[in-house]
């Protein structure tokens, strides 16, 4: 995890923590009883439903006073405001003490590793780092693919000289009924 932001104070991420441990887990209605349903929330809409309808016994349906803190809100867990980023352009832009950088999905490898270098250089933190770096071995390995079948082919190569070789050296005779051990 990245070091807690400065600008925003601990307060208010703490209160942030406190508040959503108290804070029920909201669940699509009758999620639980149908399979098709996920869990994720979805807002009731039925005439006859018990979420909407608030009744005894049914879970609380989300709503006005179940938000967070405002100063916290938007923020990354890590108490950063995201900033997506397509270029090193808009990289040049970010506060590092108050935002952080999510590189875009659509970036190509390249300008990855450029947005990266340029993001140590000026100490602004990476949220998606681990994807980035996912991405930056995959296409290592990609390479070392490449190498090895290569290499594979360079050796195949020099087995087929080395057999050629071998052809053209004349072999040993061998007479009928005795063996040739390494002792003799």
């Amino acid at each position: 995890m990245t070091e807690p932001n400065s600008t925003i104070p601990d307060k208010a991420l703490r209160l942030r923590a406190r508040v959503k441990k108290k804070k029920p887990k909201f669940v699509r209605p009758e999620s639980w009883r149908y399979v098709r349903l996920k869990e994720s929330w979805r807002n009731p809409r039925g005439l006859d439903s018990k979420v909407r309808l608030f009744i005894k016994g049914w879970p609380p349906a989300a709503g006005a006073g179940f938000g967070g803190p405002r100063a916290t809100r938007g923020l990354h867990p890590s108490g950063y405001e995201e900033v997506l980023v397509h270029n090193v352009e808009q990289l040049r832009e970010i506060a590092p003490k108050s935002q952080a950088a999510r590189i875009a999905h659509t970036v190509s490898k390249r300008k990855r590793a450029g947005i990266l270098a340029e993001a140590r250089k000026k100490k602004i933190v990476v949220l998606n780092l681990r994807e980035v770096r996912q991405a930056a071995e995959e296409k290592l390995g990609e390479e070392k693919e490449e190498k090895t079948a290569e290499g594979m082919k360079e050796e195949a190569k020099e087995a087929e000289e080395a057999g050629e070789e071998e052809k053209k050296q004349p072999k040993e005779k061998v007479k009928k009924g005795k063996r040739r051990t390494t002792e003799q």
